[in-house]
């Protein structure tokens, strides 16, 4: 190999331990910021894109039991709670539970609100669609951050 070769094998060796070494943490991070930041605008009326539809979701879910402003508000706890959680990596098995619950929530328009979801069902996405789908990155998020509750990490190994 010659001495470029060797130098860029050498910043790319350093780069990708590192991305080892701190890509649990930015996830968990980037994902915490997400809830809270999402989950604080709830607590103002108006200022979330998502409230009419997690209303309207939460609503049908629990058969118009609960006032529109316990459920705005209890979201807003519950997913600033997400958030905390995260951020803080504090009570990450019951945080990751949390999320787990709300992205039931999340996706639940695309089977109660298909034409709020879908322009042409099933593959061109309204706006409102296009910001449920993207919670599968949250979704697997999760399921990453979860595997490293007993420990799990990413490893960068030595490829010669």
């Amino acid at each position: 190999m010659n001495i470029r070769g060797k130098t860029f094998d050498r910043i790319d060796k350093r780069i990708t331990y590192w991305m080892a070494e701190q890509g649990i943490k930015l996830l968990r991070i980037s994902i915490g910021v997400i809830f809270t930041w999402f989950g604080a605008l709830k607590f103002f009326e108006g200022l979330s894109p998502a409230q009419d539809l997690a209303i309207e979701t939460i609503n049908l879910m629990t058969f118009g039991l609960l006032p529109q402003k316990v459920i705005i508000f209890g979201l807003a706890i519950w997913e600033v709670a997400i958030g905390i959680g995260l951020l803080f990596n504090i009570f990450l098995r019951e945080t990751l539970l949390l999320l787990y619950l709300q992205m039931i929530g999340t996706f639940a328009p695309i089977f109660l609100f298909p034409d709020l979801v879908f322009t042409k069902f099933p593959y061109a996405l309204t706006l409102e669609g296009q910001y449920i789908i993207k919670n599968l990155v949250v979704v697997s998020a999760g399921i990453t951050l979860g595997a490293t509750v007993r420990g799990g990490r990413l490893k960068a190994e030595d490829g010669n």
